[in-house]
């Protein structure tokens, strides 16, 4: 399946709810949101419907996000079932891991082939600020748990704020130093909450980085689905990786398109454009579905257009990040 620019897209990003235990600040205001109803969301067998035919179009990889999937009750199912469609080849799942402690077994159980989790901070006082309402011990809990199980491929996304201090890029940057994990800083993009934040550059993080440990080693192997850049470092287990959309634009390889929780397919994160699949799937036609997949990943734009346009209005957790 290939986009009028020629790329091959074989990567959904699913939402499968915009609810969040957590109300990160540049991400969610502290009161006020308003939710999808659970009629509204996509069912169990709307996702399956779905993803069943998006392997016959060509889809290979599945990335479960939210709002934060592990509160929504079936993801650990959903999970296990989409592991036996055939073509879909990896299922990923990105998670702020305050829940992950409870779930990693059934996830090592349901044969995840990767997971993201996300850590802003390893001071206690400051995630609770950024968070608002969440507890750090709970997270790292959660990181040691998919460890302890021997969870494959993990990372852990560290959006790349402007308040980061140099001891706390390099606190962070250490997680991958006695395990095999790897530890990526994601630039802030300006979408929702996020307009208007100050943000580090991939640069700026690096030369941090190096100042303490010693010179970044690009690292040219592949270490999952997404668009990061990863480096080596001496003495360290995983690998440091950048996700910069602003200052390393990597449109040209995109691979992806995104379906919110509702059902609302997208094929740029910046732009509102798309369709909605909820009628398809809710009456299992296939023929339609095809056809509006099709049409939209036709008019999927050559890149993203942050620093020049709007966008979309939605908030990060809305389109599923």
């Amino acid at each position: 399946m290939k986009d009028s620019f020629n790329r091959e897209i074989d990567y959904v990003r699913l939402s499968v709810t915009d609810r969040c235990d957590l109300r990160c600040t540049y991400c969610m205001p502290a009161t006020g949101m308003c939710f999808l109803k659970k009629s509204e969301m996509l069912s169990f067998d709307e996702i399956l419907f779905l993803l069943t035919n998006l392997a016959d179009l060509g889809i290979k990889k599945v990335k479960i996000t939210g709002g934060e999937p592990l509160t929504r009750p079936d993801t650990v199912a959903l999970i296990k079932a989409i592991k036996t469609i055939k073509g879909i080849e990896k299922v990923t799942l990105t998670t702020n891991g305050i829940q992950l402690a409870r779930y990693a077994s059934a996830l090592k159980e349901a044969k995840l082939d990767g997971i993201n989790i996300s850590i802003d901070t390893l001071d206690p006082d400051e995630f609770h600020e950024i968070t608002r309402v969440g507890e750090l011990k709970r997270v790292l809990a959660g990181l040691k748990k998919a460890i302890e199980v021997d969870l494959p491929n993990i990372k852990v996304n560290t959006v790349a704020r402007g308040e980061l201090t140099d001891e706390e890029i390099c606190e962070i940057a250490s997680l991958a130093k006695s395990d095999a994990i790897h530890v990526r800083f994601i630039e802030l993009m300006p979408i929702g909450l996020g307009k208007g934040c100050p943000g580090k550059t991939q640069e700026e993080i690096m030369s941090i980085l190096q100042t303490t440990y010693g010179e970044l080693h690009p690292f040219d192997q592949q270490l999952g689905n997404g668009p990061a850049s990863y480096f080596s470092l001496t003495g360290f287990k995983g690998k440091i990786g950048f996700i910069s959309a602003l200052g390393h634009c990597f449109c040209a390889e995109c691979d992806r398109i995104r379906v919110t929780a509702d059902g609302c397919l997208k094929t740029c994160l910046h732009m509102d454009d798309g369709c909605e699949l909820k009628e398809a799937l809710q009456t299992k036609n296939k023929e339609l579905l095809f056809a509006q997949v099709l049409s939209a990943i036709q008019k999927k734009p050559e890149k993203h257009h942050f620093l020049e346009s709007q966008g979309d209005s939605r908030l990060m957790s809305q389109i599923g990040g």
